[in-house]
């Protein structure tokens, strides 16, 4: 066998390979899209049937964690703004009374004390959370 006959054959192969394959899809590809188009597309939901319980109860859940983390941000919202408030009061209250001198403390000290003292409960109890 010479290099040219066999060059012809491999090619002579190759060629019957391809065929035989092409025949094989042009035989099997039909009947695998008659299966994808035997099965009916499902219905379209109807609009006057109403959404099963187990929905309903799982949309008032969400509604229900979504208005609990809205809370959430608003009283931690609300925390820092205070604590921010109780620093600066903090602050002008020790400025005050490094003004004022050792017998008398003027009544602006005692009010900003008892603005304090009233703005770091009320940090407190937002920092325990709801009941």
């Amino acid at each position: 066998m010479t290099l040219c006959e066999v060059s012809v054959r491999s090619r002579l192969s190759t060629w019957m390979f391809l065929f035989l394959s092409l025949g094989i899809f042009l035989v099997l590809a039909p009947s695998a899209s008659a299966q994808r188009q035997s099965q009916p597309p499902p219905p379209p939901p109807r609009a006057d049937t109403p959404p099963p319980m187990a929905d309903a109860n799982e949309a008032q859940a969400r509604i229900a964690t979504d208005l609990a983390k809205k809370a959430a941000k608003e009283r931690v919202a609300s925390l820092k703004s205070d604590t921010d408030k109780l620093l600066k009061l903090s602050v002008e209250l020790k400025q005050s009374v490094d003004k004022s001198d050792e017998n008398v403390l003027s009544l602006d000290v005692i009010k900003k004390a008892e603005e304090i003292e009233k703005l770091a409960r009320s940090v407190k109890e937002k920092m325990k959370g709801p009941s």
